[in-house]
């Protein structure tokens, strides 16, 4: 089995795939990748299932040894990789030959990049997924982020080399964007029309504090009617909670999974991806849509991701 020796592991890199559904009841968040079109992308350059077993790295990237070679594609953010010091594209497969060495820098966009393999990285699964919940430290690599001299194993055989590129018409299409768009939170009756002209007129700012588990946001702070405590309830993924103090957060992909702050809002599917790669200090604002649009948004990305014109050879 081929491997992959961690030279150097970055700021915060782990192993995800597509993450665990059906798990909130038993207090477990789906996790997985937090930019799951630029995963499911990368995945099909290296000709893998959508779903397979890649590598997250957070701000830094790391350096990777292929000892065996593996085939590679990079997705998601740029972080100015270089195979033996010769720089490499990102959104195309390409081939690592025996004892070469992947160097990846700081980013250059957005939070997050994506190291795909062809096979995938074999680890064991938990509840279904191989993705890294790192606040229980379950799933992924031994549960936590990979530090020098961890070696991985590559899953499956190899096949021959296809040089891959996504188009550059759809990618654009399928980029992050700057204003999440949403749909009503189930309180957001709680809030005053004031507070909600407020929260969808303003711009906020990433916090440094903003993780997997939520993004905390700096800027005006959204007052609450005083229609009493909430009860503790099941939360949603991209949901847009306002504590006491006023300061939204957008739950994400590790966020607990009950919660008694009340919700305003909540960011629709087809952005989920966009909010991972929001890195401090980069600048938000929201847009309230319907659910009829949100649902018609997310078939239009779908289809876009589908079209047999995404994947050039």
């Amino acid at each position: 089995m081929k491997e992959i020796r961690v030279q150097g592991p970055g700021l915060f890199t782990t192993v995800q795939d597509l993450g665990r559904e059906g798990f909130g009841p038993l207090g477990v968040s789906p996790s997985g990748s937090a930019d799951p079109i630029a995963l499911r992308l990368g995945n099909r350059l290296v000709g893998n299932p959508e779903n397979a077993a890649a590598l997250e790295m957070t701000l830094l990237g790391g350096a990777f040894l292929f000892p065996e070679g593996a085939i590679l594609a990079l997705s998601g953010s740029d972080f100015g990789a270089t195979l033996d010091h010769v720089p490499v594209d990102p959104w195309t497969s390409f081939e690592a030959r025996p004892g070469q060495t992947l160097h990846l820098g700081p980013t250059r966009s957005g939070a997050r990049g994506y190291l795909c393999v062809q096979g995938g990285i074999a680890v064991k699964l938990f509840l279904g997924s191989a993705s890294t919940h790192t606040l229980s430290g379950l799933g992924g690599f031994e549960g936590r982020p990979l530090r020098k001299g961890d070696v991985l194993s590559i899953a499956g055989a190899s096949q021959p080399y296809r040089r891959r590129t996504v188009a550059r018409r759809i990618l654009s299409c399928l980029s992050p964007r700057k204003i999440l768009r949403c749909t009503p939170g189930p309180q957001s009756e709680w809030f005053p029309e004031s507070s909600q002209r407020l929260f969808y007129n303003s711009t906020y700012l990433a916090a440094e504090e903003s993780n997997r588990m939520g993004l905390r946001l700096e800027g005006p702070s959204v007052p609450v009617s005083s229609a009493g405590h909430m009860i503790t309830e099941g939360v949603s993924l991209g949901a847009v909670q306002v504590p006491g103090g006023g300061s939204p957060i957008i739950l994400f992909i590790e966020q607990q999974t009950t919660g008694g702050y009340p919700k305003i809002a909540n960011v629709i599917s087809a952005d989920l991806p966009g909010v991972g790669q929001l890195r401090p200090r980069h600048e938000i604002r929201f847009e309230g849509v319907s659910f009829e649009v949100a649902r018609s948004l997310l078939r239009v990305q779908e289809e876009l991701l589908a079209s047999q014109e995404l994947i050039q050879e």
